[in-house]
């Protein structure tokens, strides 16, 4: 009869299972001795020869089970960390690992595209929209009623026919352009009628200047011309309440129209004689009325002889 109890394995210890690492840990730093001995058959006994006399020379003794234990351990991978392959379920275990980390990232992620939305949409969207929707108003609203309402001023204020009939030209090509949404021209026709309106609605007096220390007239030769020339009273526009006002005159010598206080208008000879001589009389210009411009009217009534030039500079 077989004994039973001498057949059984005898089980290991855990002084054995931790020496059996410490044999897998040793191959493993002695990478070229196991390359050597376990790549060829039978060798293992050999190989088993070696560690235990690696052992003795540290003053250990070793079983010969537990260095085959580590052997076998060492070809089965046993001891030895393999991480799981990727997949979803690791991902999120290794986020929930580092779910500190991952919070303050997301966390700055978040406030930095915060941030860069509200620079796009405050300083480009924004003003963007904001332009579109006042273009929209401007066209549609704004500009069509300023032009129909400066037309009806210049009508209701306008003393003669010429510049009704400018504003109804105005106007008309005003309709146009709202029809065409034609944004440029619907301001260039506002600001021409308003010009127009504001023109009527003036009244001044041309008054010869004759204050000390300022001239009253001059005399130029006009360009071209060495044996001629032409003469011209200062002049300078006064309302009824003792303002000047400033005017765009079209300078004859040199074609540029300058918005001035002060201006030459050119006369003839005997005009320009008779003002001197009135000036040297006593220092002052009696008739120094020139011409009278009267609301509802573009044209100035001239109450002495012009003969229609300008000059904006005669130093």
């Amino acid at each position: 009869m077989v004994n039973a109890t001498a057949a059984e394995p005898k089980p290991h210890t855990l002084d054995d299972v931790m020496m059996a690492m410490d044999v897998v840990d040793t191959l493993r730093h002695r990478e070229d001795l196991v390359r050597r001995e376990l790549d060829e058959t039978g060798r293992e006994a050999e190989l088993i020869a070696r560690l235990k006399e690696i052992y003795r020379d540290q003053g250990i003794e070793v079983p010969d089970r537990v260095l085959e234990q580590g052997v076998k351990a060492l070809k089965e991978s046993r001891f030895t960390y393999v991480p799981q392959p990727p997949s979803w379920k690791r991902t999120l275990l290794g986020l929930w690992a580092r779910r500190g980390t991952v919070a303050r990232r997301a966390g700055l992620a978040i406030l930095a595209a915060l941030v860069l939305w509200g620079v796009y949409y405050f300083a480009i969207a924004r003003p963007a929209e904001e332009a579109r929707r006042s273009t929209l108003i401007e066209t549609t609203e704004a500009l069509p009623k300023a032009i129909r309402l400066a037309h009806a001023d210049v009508q209701a204020v306008a003393a003669e026919a010429a510049p009704r009939q400018k504003a109804d030209a105005l106007l008309e090509d005003g309709e146009r352009a709202i029809r065409d949404a034609d944004l440029a021209a619907m301001r260039r026709i506002r600001a021409a009628l308003v010009q127009l309106r504001d023109e009527l609605a003036m009244e001044y007096t041309l008054t010869i200047v004759s204050a000390p220390g300022e001239t009253t007239g001059v005399w130029r030769r006009p360009p071209g011309w060495l044996q001629s020339r032409n003469y011209y009273l200062i002049v300078e526009a006064v309302t009824a309440d003792g303002r000047k006002l400033p005017l765009p005159i079209r300078n004859e010598e040199t074609g540029e129209t300058k918005t001035v206080g002060t201006f030459g208008v050119r006369v003839p000879q005997e005009t320009y004689a008779a003002v001197a001589q009135d000036k040297r009389d006593d220092g002052i210009v009696q008739k120094n009325r020139f011409g009278v411009k009267r609301r509802g009217r573009l044209s100035v009534d001239y109450l002495m002889p012009f003969d229609g030039g300008a000059i904006t500079d005669w130093q």
